[in-house]
């Protein structure tokens, strides 16, 4: 199976040069020319297997550089690294289930990819013959920065610079990131938001200028962002394996449709969820939850894309994303793979800031997506709610899936099984989750951190503990227009 450009389809690669690149020459996301189908046989296999072993399976159908048996080994070095099941399913209420995601090194769902993109990266060197270094570049919202810092901290061949912006993280997030471990990393703040990070960041991709001067110094860029292949893949296997622990605990029978309920912000995570439905996973409906900055809600529900409006900070920054990347991925398919209408809606985005699909691709992205935003006081009510009535602890991302849905409930009366994605651990956000259970306000996270847990009981994962008495390694902050000159400083700091 061939890999190409969203912009352009005679751009093809193997799916090991796509995860070695992470985006095509012509600024496009690399996608696979095809979504294999798996069988009622594959399933049944699934059903029986490790998660580990999962992964392996369905990562072996869509990259085809390589082995089932190389996989699983990557795939069993990464969530060795978890605490416990990686990715458990637990109801939470009667045909309402909560898939928890973050079990892994930085207690947030980011990890369930970001274990496996070293080794793939790795592996896609070595079967490329790639002789230069790479340079992974990664602008972060939050949770994808120290994730993907952990992630390659100290991987052979591989350096990793991250962007964050300075004030639209969580103060354990910031720490996470600013204590991060490793000889060949780094980690700067912007004066900026997310989508500043991450402009520049395509932008460097794509100036050959820079390009060169990288290459003189030996290095290749690469993305763990979302936008690479190898990012993304391994989050579809947890759709699958979801629905295949509800067939197997006997919640569903194996065909009943299930529905799917999302926090996104830069649309990767619940865009795995529709390849997840392309392979075969029987979906009623992707739900989108949005926060504040509901550019994706507005866009379901009239076909525009449209980022001329207020960014708001909210506390759910993970979401706080105006220009959600991976949906150039889903604008691929809908418009029948069609890379000259995908260009010029991005064309019109980086011109106008805004584009609009016909009314005929609306409809079809309507056939399985559905979408919603819950404000700052709906998703305080919904943690407070989902609390005080199922006794279970959220933090704000999830309660933005949670409000979304129960307005999705209201609306609709749907009374498909539904399985939200919670993706960050509570503790990640301890004072707005303290706040919302209590209504008492702490600006101090680890004082939050120990009255949440004395309040509520829920353990402290391990990757937080201790957090606030290590070393701070990284306290740099630049101007946005300043992180071109970052990475050049980095690659020349050895001279």
């Amino acid at each position: 199976m061939m890999y190409v450009s969203t912009r352009d389809s005679n751009n093809k690669c193997s799916s090991a040069e796509a995860i070695r690149d992470g985006i095509a020459k012509d600024g496009g996301l690399f996608v696979p020319e095809y979504i294999p189908s798996l069988t009622k046989d594959d399933f049944d296999k699934i059903g029986e297997m490790s998660y580990e072993e999962r992964a392996a399976f369905v990562l072996s159908k869509i990259l085809e550089d390589y082995t089932y048996e190389e996989l699983l080994g990557y795939s069993k070095n990464a969530y060795a690294r978890f605490f416990g099941d990686p990715c458990p399913v637990v109801c939470v209420d009667e045909g309402l289930y909560v898939l928890e995601l973050w079990h892994g090194p930085t207690c947030a769902f980011k990890d369930m990819a970001l274990t496996m993109l070293p080794h793939l990266l790795t592996g896609a060197r070595k079967k490329t013959g790639e002789k230069t270094k790479s340079l992974i570049l990664v602008a972060t919202s939050g949770d994808t920065g120290k994730a993907a810092l952990e992630g390659f901290r100290d991987v052979e061949g591989t350096d990793i610079i991250v962007f964050y912006p300075s004030d639209g993280v969580s103060e354990m997030q910031k720490l996470q990131m600013k204590t991060q471990l490793g000889n060949n990393v780094y980690v700067c703040a912007i004066k900026g938001n997310f989508d500043d990070a991450q402009n520049a960041v395509k932008t460097i991709f794509n100036d050959p200028n820079i390009v060169k001067q990288l290459l003189e110094k030996g290095y290749k860029l690469s993305s763990a962002n979302s936008i690479n292949w190898g990012r993304l893949a391994p989050q579809i296997v947890y759709y699958i394996s979801s629905y295949m622990d509800l067939v197997n605990s006997d919640q569903i029978t194996f065909g009943e449709k299930v529905n799917f309920c999302v926090p996104s912000g830069n649309f990767g995570d619940i865009l795995a969820g529709y390849y997840a439905h392309k392979m075969g996973v029987p979906v009623n409906k992707l739900i989108c939850a949005s926060n504040k900055n509901k550019v994706l809600t507005d866009f379901f529900e009239t076909g525009t894309y449209d980022i001329n409006r207020d960014f708001y900070k909210t506390i759910s920054p993970s979401m706080d994303i105006l220009i959600s990347s991976n949906l150039e991925r889903l604008l691929y398919e809908i418009t029948g793979k069609d890379d000259k209408k995908v260009v010029s809606y991005m064309k019109d985005l980086k011109t106008k800031g805004k584009y609009t699909i016909s009314e005929e691709e609306l409809n079809k992205i309507k056939e399985i997506f559905d979408a919603g935003y819950a404000d700052e006081d709906m998703t305080k009510d919904a943690i407070a709610a989902e609390d005080e009535v199922d006794d279970y602890i959220m933090d704000p991302h999830t309660g933005v899936a949670m409000a979304v849905y129960d307005d999705y409930l209201d609306r609709t009366n749907d009374e498909t099984k539904t399985i939200i994605l919670s993706t960050a651990s509570a503790y990640k956000f301890p004072c707005d989750v303290y706040e919302a259970i209590t209504e008492s306000k702490l600006s101090d996270a680890f004082e939050a951190t120990k009255k949440l847990q004395n309040f509520t009981g829920l353990e402290i994962p391990e990757p937080l503990m201790g957090l606030k008495n290590r070393e701070v390694r990284f306290n740099d902050i630049i101007e946005k227009t300043s992180i071109a000159d970052a990475v050049l400083e980095y690659v020349n700091k050895g001279e």
